[in-house]
């Protein structure tokens, strides 16, 4: 009983250090890239990414938040985020894109 006990215990152990959390909703960074501002509309945006994981309000304009944050115990964290910002006619003023990673 004893050996089963502590072979639970390791166990328990190696899956708390190699364990990771995610945080948000996966989207494509690179179809982000294709954005244009004064030209993409709303449906747009819901067609190349579904529904954001926020909603808000930025400078009296709505926005759309895409981003997802992966922490690992062992390893490199990652993120990556796309803020889009409408005009009040779902025409998209502004956007930015973030990224932990090398080159987006």
């Amino acid at each position: 009983m004893r050996p089963l006990l502590i072979l639970g215990v390791l166990l328990l152990c190696l899956s708390w250090t190699v364990g990771c959390g995610t945080v948000g909703k996966d989207f494509d960074i690179d179809a982000a890239q294709t954005i244009e501002n004064g030209k993409t509309t709303r449906e747009d945006i819901a067609v190349m990414f579904g529904e954001p994981f926020k909603t808000g309000i930025q400078n009296g304009f709505p926005i759309w938040i895409y981003e997802q944050n992966k922490y690992k115990v062992i390893g490199k964290d990652s993120s990556k985020g796309l803020i889009v910002e409408f005009d009040h006619k779902g025409i998209v003023r502004h956007h930015s894109v973030s990224s932990n990673e090398p080159a987006l």
